[in-house]
């Protein structure tokens, strides 16, 4: 598919008082459109109630009251709010003719998808020290990792992403658009809004690509280092048993970890924003409506203490 036929120069209208965008989203037959809305809709209920099914086990079992799991809960709730920012957009535009989104709400709705998105990768790369923590010191671990630090961590992850994103924001808002206001994606992304623009975008592209590039770094260098002193420390366990028990508290994390990271590392951390847009598009349906409805299955089911208390809370005992 092709995003715009070429015009010249002196044919392009200047639309920098854009008012709105047509979402391209999922081009085809009605039929498409309903399967593609059905498969959507449903992901995005499971979602919904998966991640509030772990908030709920985790504010209202005692056992579940650590650390380790209120970052699962902050996971979970972020979870919820990325989805929802751009799922329900999406499902409208699948059920109706009209595909068009206001200026405003394109903006919002890019600031909120990315915010969560970097807010992510933090809470993981501290989801990955507290293992670390856990594992490699687990007599200091209470005394280190306090509900005070906890909380803090926390609350730095959600500050950090949704301030580092401000800026690339408002330069991109700052763009004029020539020709054509259709973005070939699902959602408000940023490459193809970039690619619409008659402005000097290099800035932009600079900015984004160094916030990506540092974004994802980071978390990953951090997650990394945290996990080869926690496999250390693993394998120097003497007992098969011992080395089972302590790698399967944060078996569900790496299989979190790995799914995003493989995901995202393609998406955002590219020097050309024109490449590849409809490819670009079938991989961000991975990490926005799949990951997040896989994450309280891959918890649940891999975390003895979770289905503990599922069917504790099932059965009412």
């Amino acid at each position: 598919f092709t995003l715009a036929v070429p015009v010249s120069w002196m044919e392009k209208k200047n639309l920098s008082n854009l008012e709105e965008f047509i979402l391209l989203g999922f081009p085809g037959t009605q039929g498409l459109q309903i399967t593609l809305f059905l498969l959507f809709f449903i992901m995005y209920m499971l979602t919904i109630m998966g991640n509030m099914a772990i908030i709920t086990l985790v504010c209202t079992n005692q056992r579940l009251q650590t650390p380790m799991y209120f970052f699962l809960c902050n996971l979970s709730f972020l979870e919820i709010w990325f989805t929802t920012a751009c799922v329900p957009k999406t499902l409208a535009n699948f059920a109706s003719q009209s595909k068009a989104i206001s200026f405003i709400s394109c903006a919002i709705q890019m600031y909120f998808v990315f915010s969560l998105g970097c807010t992510e990768y933090f809470l993981l790369s501290v989801m990955a020290y507290d293992r670390y923590l856990a594992i490699c010191y687990p007599l200091r671990y209470s005394s280190i990792m306090t509900s005070t630090v906890s909380a803090w961590l926390a609350l730095g992850s959600w500050v950090c992403g949704f301030s580092i994103i401000t800026v690339p924001t408002v330069l991109i808002t700052r763009l004029s658009f020539c020709a054509s206001n259709v973005i070939n994606h699902f959602f408000c992304n940023i490459a193809p809004w970039i690619v619409l623009s008659c402005s000097d975008t290099r800035l932009v592209e600079l900015v984004t690509f160094g916030i990506s590039f540092c974004v994802i770094l980071g978390s990953c260098v951090t997650t990394l280092i945290s996990y080869i002193y926690i496999i250390s420390t693993i394998v120097r366990i003497p007992s098969a048993q011992g080395q089972y028990k302590a790698f399967s508290t944060c078996f569900s994390h790496l299989t979190v970890v790995l799914i995003w990271y493989g995901s995202t590392i393609f998406l955002y951390v590219r020097t050309s924003v024109e490449s590849s847009l409809d490819l670009t598009k079938a991989i961000t349906v991975l990490n926005t409506v799949v990951t997040p409805v896989l994450n309280p299955f891959i918890y649940t089911l891999r975390n003895k203490d979770v289905k503990d208390a599922f069917w504790k809370t099932v059965s009412g005992k």
